[in-house]
């Protein structure tokens, strides 16, 4: 396989955990919330799907045990944020050191263990495409379903009445609260939806992406997610493109080093982090009107 095919073919599998988890904290972030533990979220959810598949060979009851923890554990911060008034800051700090905890401590006994992953799916026609089609156009059942999730989610969110009410919240939620919107319901299913989400993207990187489980293995990819709501300026589809150029980057690493690129590779693995810094300096300048 070419360095061009190889990029082709993992790109978007690369990208997943982080588009699912940057969409929830996308939707969070809408109704006026900031949620900093999504790589604990990831990481708990990663840990609770390897289990549940290791033992029951089920991805689809990994996925939805992952979905679950991780929606307990975000809910726990909807309770300090919502009921107890806690800094969002500092409770979303503690959730997420209580998610990595929780990860290294279920996953103790699981670690270097490996599982079967999802088979690919071809599309008819399209994947007799030379190049493209048995790389970019082969991809497993998750990534089909997360790109028709994005366009629902868009849909909901930009066509929708329920998507001026989440902008409503966001915007003025007292304003909200006076025509009669339940903001507080709305910022619980909103956070909900959130965690289910990074409990996804961290069941898929632990039993599709990488089928193995080791602790750390989520690698800073929750915040890469959340840089990423803000590289996409609260947009699904500005969101999406920020998750596919940091995919493309992560597997550029890679292919460098595997056509012999002659430079460290700590430099090459820090190249997708060092990019999305500067992204979000060039947004932040934008923003504040010095560019």
């Amino acid at each position: 396989m070419s360095g061009l095919e190889f990029l082709l073919a993992g790109t978007l599998a690369a990208s997943l955990p982080l588009l699912l988890a940057a969409l929830g904290e996308m939707v969070v972030e809408k109704t006026g919330l900031l949620n900093l533990g999504l790589e604990g979220m990831m990481a708990i959810g990663a840990a609770i799907a390897f289990i549940c598949v290791y033992h029951t060979g089920s991805h689809l009851l990994g996925f939805a045990a992952a979905a679950l923890m991780s929606t307990f554990v975000a809910m726990l911060f909807a309770i300090l944020v919502i009921g107890v008034k806690a800094n969002e800051v500092a409770a979303g700090l503690a959730i997420g050191v209580l998610g990595l905890g929780l990860s290294a401590l279920f996953g103790k006994s699981y670690e270097s263990l490996t599982i079967k992953g999802l088979p690919k799916i071809d599309i008819p026609i399209l994947s007799d495409i030379p190049v493209i089609g048995p790389t970019l156009l082969t991809q497993d059942i998750v990534v089909w379903l997360s790109i028709l999730g994005t366009v629902a989610l868009w849909w909901v969110l930009n066509r929708t009445k329920l998507g001026l009410i989440i902008a409503a919240v966001g915007e003025n939620a007292d304003a909200a609260r006076s025509i009669g919107y339940p903001v507080v319901m709305i910022r619980l299913i909103a956070v909900a939806f959130g965690g289910a989400m990074c409990g996804l993207a961290g069941a898929y990187a632990s039993t599709v992406y990488t089928p193995l489980w080791a602790d750390g293995m989520i690698a800073g990819r929750g915040w890469i997610a959340l840089a990423l709501v803000v590289f996409g300026t609260w947009q699904t589809g500005r969101v999406a493109f920020g998750a596919l150029l940091f995919g493309i980057l992560s597997l550029g690493e890679l292919t460098a080093q595997a056509m012999g690129v002659g430079l460290p590779s700590q430099v090459l693995s820090s190249l997708p982090y060092l990019v999305t810094i500067l992204m979000l300096v060039v947004i932040s300048r934008r923003r504040s009107g010095l560019i």
